[in-house]
């Protein structure tokens, strides 16, 4: 048993970051559960912080590898962001991820997040019994985004169109999403 301890114990020092990230990205799920928000006192720290040890641990090098992780993190969630497809939460809790996993690591734990973002939205609408109404809204939304194609315009609709869509906190699949590529890739071990 003492064994067993002293092995978790060692590989969660080794990988101390992982660790690290893994905590912030399970207080910004709950708390965004909660809230429907992510806030700026999780996501600054978490960006800047990954920066500053990135410089500390790597030199310029480190922090160059940080910056890239966070530009990552921020370009692959801003699209979304811009048409109001989410909040501006999530897109800094990615790139906090960017900032202290770096651009690779970034990128697949976006991918997990994206599928279970959407199974979580799935279940969300069966759950609701409302798949018939959020289908058409999807292909609707999908429609405007293909014609309309402007950003700007594009947030307007989805700011009215909100109080009547179902919210998906999505801290919560970033959380689950990147937390279970770290399993996978034995990153927590």
């Amino acid at each position: 048993m003492l064994d067993a301890i002293y092995a978790v114990g060692s590989a969660m020092a080794e990988h101390w970051t992982v660790w690290l990230v893994t905590i912030v990205l399970i207080l910004a799920a709950v708390i965004d559960g909660f809230e429907l928000k992510v806030p700026n006192w999780i996501t600054f720290p978490f960006i800047i912080s990954g920066w500053i040890y990135s410089v500390a641990a790597f030199g310029w090098e480190g922090l160059g590898w940080s910056l890239v992780g966070t530009v990552v993190g921020l370009a692959l969630l801003l699209p979304a962001y811009s048409i109001g497809g989410m909040g501006a939460g999530d897109v800094k809790l990615l790139a906090g991820v960017g900032a202290w996993m770096y651009g690779t690591h970034t990128f697949y734990a976006f991918c997990a997040s994206a599928v279970v973002g959407a199974l979580c939205a799935v279940i969300m609408v069966l759950a609701k019994r409302a798949w018939k109404k959020h289908s058409d809204q999807f292909w609707l939304i999908l429609n405007e985004i293909m014609v309309i194609g402007n950003p700007e315009k594009l947030a307007v609709i989805a700011a009215k169109r909100k109080p009547s869509m179902l919210l998906l906190p999505y801290g919560i699949p970033i959380a689950i999403g990147t937390i279970g590529y770290f399993l996978v890739r034995g990153m927590l071990v």
